[in-house]
């Protein structure tokens, strides 16, 4: 896949710290219940921290009391690409950012929350930046 924003390891790592970069570009998962975005409430948009793309609203987040900031939506279909992703085991869709292919976390449908999609986008907060609403 060849994305908007590409830089090599050495670049990315200069960039971010070591636990962004784990997430971001090599597709890691930080602890439930400690990211920064978990609970918050603060109306704005989440983009991406790797290139800064817009790719959530908070209008589409909603408590899903997994661990993770939960959306419902990204902010438009080509902001994010999806990956089948069997690792651990499990069939899963991982979510990536479409401008730059860093990992942000993965999209589960069918769990039964009352949400307008019926779609859990489970992201790690590492991978976000919120930008408040002025």
């Amino acid at each position: 896949m060849t994305y908007e924003i590409e830089k090599t390891d050495d670049e990315w790592r200069a960039q971010l710290s070591p636990a962004e970069f784990q997430v971001l570009r090599k597709a890691g998962t930080e602890r439930p219940f400690v990211g920064e975005y978990t609970d918050t409430k603060t109306v704005g948009v989440y983009a991406c921290r790797a290139c800064g793309s817009e790719l959530f609203s908070s209008e589409t987040k909603f408590d899903s009391h997994c661990g993770w900031p939960s959306y419902f939506a990204p902010l438009a279909e080509d902001r994010v690409e999806y990956i089948e992703d069997s690792t651990l085991g499990m069939r899963r869709v991982e979510v990536r950012c479409a401008r730059c292919g860093s990992h942000l976390g993965h999209v589960f449908e069918g769990e039964g929350y009352a949400t307008p999609t019926d779609q859990r986008y489970c992201i790690n907060s590492i991978s976000l930046t919120l930008r408040p609403a002025e």
